[in-house]
């Protein structure tokens, strides 16, 4: 019995990469960031590569525009996601993500970082 159940588990365990997402590890700028400095792109780091052409970055200002420009590029890695930006104002914006890894798993999200005076 008890040799089943480690065989399960183990089983398990070989298994769960095949179950991986691909997740923000790091973005520039950062969650809940301020700054004083408006960024001139927004670039997010995944926990594992995706696929360019279905993974898109949004970023809207305060009264939900839609602010970015261009289409979301890779950088160096196919894990690092980049789309450019316009000369942002002070305030508040989000950026909402959306990827698709390799493996095809889909995840999204949402955070904000804000621009000061």
């Amino acid at each position: 019995m008890i040799r089943a159940v480690l065989l399960a588990l183990g089983m398990l365990l070989a298994a769960s990469p095949a179950f991986a997402h691909a997740f923000l590890a790091h973005a520039t700028p950062s969650a809940g960031s301020e700054t004083h400095v408006p960024p001139a792109s927004v670039s997010i780091t995944f926990t594992e590569a995706v696929e360019p052409h279905f993974t898109a970055i949004e970023v809207r200002d305060g009264a939900g525009t839609k602010l970015d420009t261009g289409k979301p590029h890779t950088q160096g890695t196919a894990q690092t996601v980049s789309v450019d930006l316009p000369k942002l104002a002070p305030g508040a914006y989000t950026v909402i993500w959306h990827a698709t890894s390799v493996d095809t798993h889909k995840t999204e999200g949402k955070y904000t970082f804000t621009v000061l005076p």
